[in-house]
């Protein structure tokens, strides 16, 4: 029988060393879930929501899902009436398309802490259809599915996880959150516009929007693009020091073609997340198995990790960044 000895826990160096092998010692914290991104992704880009056109069945059908996961993670709805629909029409001048007035609705979820200040955090979620909608790089669109994978089904996968994580973190912020699914992005921002000019919180009592469009094909040689650093002068302090696996650089620039643009031009400092543009971007290629899921969840940490070192400040004051 051999000579049972009491373990001896690690020290000094070597204690270091058997933390970061046995994964006790990390980054940043793991929060969001890669297979709830997944999941999220699969559903919204799948070829039975046919590109999520804006004014299209499929896309109520997505909305309906989103609203689903609102209800899921006990938001309230943000919307007007006590509904989670902004409802509004589209009506499209900036791309060419068949049909230029349809019907639209953004989505809007609220988490209430009872806080005089609210932060927006925002992804699109219409897409371009079956190649009709306008905005295709593919030489003959018509009828083919775009899918929409990483835009802007990474976005909202992103925007779900950010509403599971703050509904049951077991915390009351000190901020309030209002999670929004714009539609009719593609078509010229017209869902965030609509709002900023309809807003259903003050303006002035945001703290700062945070938008994902684009966020699941992570390029390691590019890194992550951190845009709306310029657009208040607290920014440069919250993102030094954060700790994370992913590669960023930052971008001063608060205008830009998502949603954010639309809250910049009504003085609301942004925080804008992009990881780049690919050649299935507005083509039918954009499909689920080509986002780096590993990746994202750890992009969408980063935002957590941003977000909560935001709330350590009080409201941010906004600057123009052209």
């Amino acid at each position: 029988m051999k000579k049972a000895y009491p373990t001896k826990r690690p020290n000094g160096f070597f204690f270091l060393l058997w933390m970061l092998c046995s994964g006790s010692l990390t980054a940043a914290a793991q929060h969001a879930d890669k297979q709830l991104i997944r999941t999220h992704i699969e559903q919204l880009a799948s070829d039975n929501m046919q590109g999520r056109g804006t004014g299209s069945r499929e896309l109520r059908k997505a909305a309906r899902y989103i609203v689903g996961q609102f209800k899921e993670y006990g938001l309230a709805p943000g919307g007007p009436h006590r509904q989670y629909d902004q409802p509004f029409t589209a009506k499209v001048s900036r791309v060419v398309v068949k049909d230029p007035i349809r019907r639209a609705s953004n989505l809007l979820g609220f988490i209430d802490n009872r806080a005089p200040y609210t932060i927006v955090i925002g992804a699109h979620y219409d897409h371009l259809g079956l190649g009709m909608q306008g905005g295709s790089k593919d030489p003959e669109p018509s009828g083919k599915i775009h899918n929409g994978a990483d835009d802007n089904a990474s976005g909202v996968a992103g925007l779900l996880e950010l509403a599971r994580y703050f509904s049951q973190n077991n915390k009351t912020e000190p901020y309030n959150f209002l999670f929004i699914a714009f539609s009719a992005e593609e078509l010229g921002l017209l869902g965030s516009r609509y709002f900023v000019e309809h807003p259903t919180v003050p303006l002035q009592r945001l703290h700062f929007m945070f938008n994902m469009d684009m966020i699941g094909r992570y390029q390691p040689d590019r890194g992550l693009g951190i845009g709306g650093y310029g657009t208040s002068p607290f920014w440069p302090e919250i993102v030094e020091g954060i700790q994370t696996p992913i590669r960023y650089f930052t971008d001063n620039a608060g205008k830009g073609g998502s949603d954010h643009h639309s809250f910049y031009m009504a003085s609301v400092p942004v925080l804008f997340f992009h990881t780049g543009g690919h050649p299935d971007y507005h083509a039918p290629g954009d499909d689920p198995e080509k986002i780096d899921y590993r990746a994202m969840a750890q992009i969408v940490d980063l935002g957590i990790q941003l977000i909560e070192r935001a709330m350590e400040k009080n409201k941010l004051p906004f600057t123009t960044a052209d």
